[in-house]
């Protein structure tokens, strides 16, 4: 079993996978398209990276706003993980992803990545960053006797 992250944008997706152990996270690919209303060919996509890496559930950003609140992004992210449901049958969990752009940049700017190459890699970076965060908590209450995936609305980051 594998669990698949997703940071969901208007122009692209952000994909990375989970280690068979559900210990770390390795960033795939950033899927990429014309046009934000445009998602057909990104499900597609998304639906042949299950298969190929044999993922049984999903983990996508929730952009949240710095100060917790919810936006249009929030909405159009609720629309995506519906279709996903939809499209896959697996369940698609909503993870807080504030901060994890951020946290990737900074990474990048860390690792000497220059500016005008950053754009080809941080979303496929910010997609491992929510995907390592589940994990790490996913992981956490397993230790802690706390079944993953409770009902507890996951409020840090």
């Amino acid at each position: 079993m594998r669990i698949m992250g997703l940071d969901f944008g208007s122009k692209t997706v952000g994909v990375a996978v989970s280690d068979s152990l559900l210990i770390t996270a390795q960033g795939v690919e950033i899927i990429r398209r014309e046009r934000e209303d445009k998602l057909r060919r990104t499900l597609a996509r998304i639906e042949e990276l299950i298969l190929e890496y044999e993922v049984e559930e999903i983990v996508l950003g929730l952009p949240k706003h710095m100060n917790a609140t919810e936006g249009v992004r929030v909405e159009l992210t609720e629309q995506f993980r519906e279709k996903l449901e939809r499209r896959t049958g697996l369940p698609v969990i909503m993870w807080d992803e504030r901060l994890t752009t951020v946290a990737a940049d900074k990474a990048m700017i860390e690792a000497g990545i220059r500016r005008e190459k950053r754009k080809d890699y941080v979303d496929k970076i910010a997609a491992s960053l929510i995907l390592q965060g589940y994990l790490d908590n996913r992981n956490r209450e397993k230790g802690s006797g706390n079944p993953a995936g409770s009902d507890e609305e996951q409020d840090t980051l």
